[in-house]
């Protein structure tokens, strides 16, 4: 007897549905790229997103919870990932999801592993000790998200510079959602605090997120959207290689996350009494705003070479 498998058509609709539950932020972003590369855009999430959740016992990102077989898990992102990108069909549709836009973009396959290697960080209780371990850190689960969505976007596998100014807008991101959920984590009994930067405001590991600490811990949370700003703005640079509707998309993205970053710094000590982010009304403000810089992106992203003080991912 012959087993229907799930049609290209089906996995993508399950995709779509998965960026819907998992990031409004990203599924509004993702409306504006082209057909194809917004199927491409959904796939790639879809996969990230069900690694992401096996990892940190969630369910489309939510309520992050200590997992009670984290090597087996590992264990089996590893495998599922690998059948993948191998071509062959695995039976869960997100690790389909990757079959499909990795045959279609040719997607390099050290990104793939880069990022298991953050569930693998993560999965350990690994904490960063230096400011380049936090870097480290935001690359395998995020900068590497980066280059594989300029893989997604057309960028040639070969277009390093390319690949970097993606990779800084990941890290970007990621270095908003650690201060936007210092309080979350510290909750499921993680920190993304590097520990030069709790010893240098004289924190005690572990107590960070006490009320005498809040005022310090507010220094530490800027800290994180400055440097968030610059691996942003190093990104803003590369969308001059982009296609229109990508550069929209991620400009939009951009705006979107910046602003999460910057809402974080605006509330001060008050950022994780709820979750700082960004209303309907703002997104379609970002949205209608990244259009005009994507139009313009020539005149107001000028070539420049990438800062060489911005910490640079690993060569494959």
């Amino acid at each position: 007897m012959s087993i229907d498998l799930p049609s290209r058509a089906a996995i993508v609709a399950t995709a779509r549905e998965s960026i819907a539950r998992g990031s409004k932020s990203f599924a509004a972003a993702s409306l504006l790229f082209d057909h194809r590369t917004r199927e491409h855009a959904w796939l790639l999430y879809a996969w990230c997103r069900r690694c992401d959740d096996l990892a940190d016992g969630q369910e489309f990102g939510h309520d992050l919870s200590a997992v009670p077989d984290p090597a087996a898990r590992l264990a089996l992102i590893r495998r599922l990932t690998d059948a993948a990108l191998a071509g062959e069909t695995v039976g869960d549709p997100a690790f389909d999801a990757l079959r499909i836009v990795a045959a279609e973009t040719r997607l390099p396959h050290r990104f793939a592993h880069d990022l298991i290697e953050g569930f693998r960080l993560d999965l350990e209780e690994w904490r960063p000790r230096s400011e380049n371990d936090l870097y480290r850190y935001c690359y395998h689960v995020a900068g590497a998200v980066g280059c594989m969505m300029a893989i997604a976007m057309g960028v040639s596998p070969d277009d390093e510079d390319t690949l970097d100014r993606a990779c800084d807008l990941g890290m970007a991101f990621q270095l908003a959602n650690i201060a936007r959920d210092v309080e979350e984590d510290d909750r499921g009994g993680r920190c993304y605090l590097p520990e030069e930067w709790l010893v240098e405001m004289d924190m005690p590991p572990g107590q960070h997120m006490k009320p005498p600490f809040r005022p310090r811990l507010t220094v530490l949370a800027r800290r994180l959207v400055d440097r968030a700003a610059a691996f942003e703005a190093s990104a803003r640079v590369g969308t001059r290689r982009l296609g229109l509707r990508s550069a929209w998309a991620v400009l939009a993205a951009a705006g979107i996350y910046g602003a999460i970053g910057r809402e974080v710094v605006a509330r001060g000590d008050h950022a994780w009494d709820h979750r700082a982010g960004t209303s309907t009304a703002a997104k379609i403000g970002w949205i209608a705003r990244a259009l005009g810089q994507a139009v313009q992106r020539n005149r107001l992203y000028p070539p420049a070479p990438r800062d060489p003080d911005l910490w640079t991912r690993p060569r494959g």
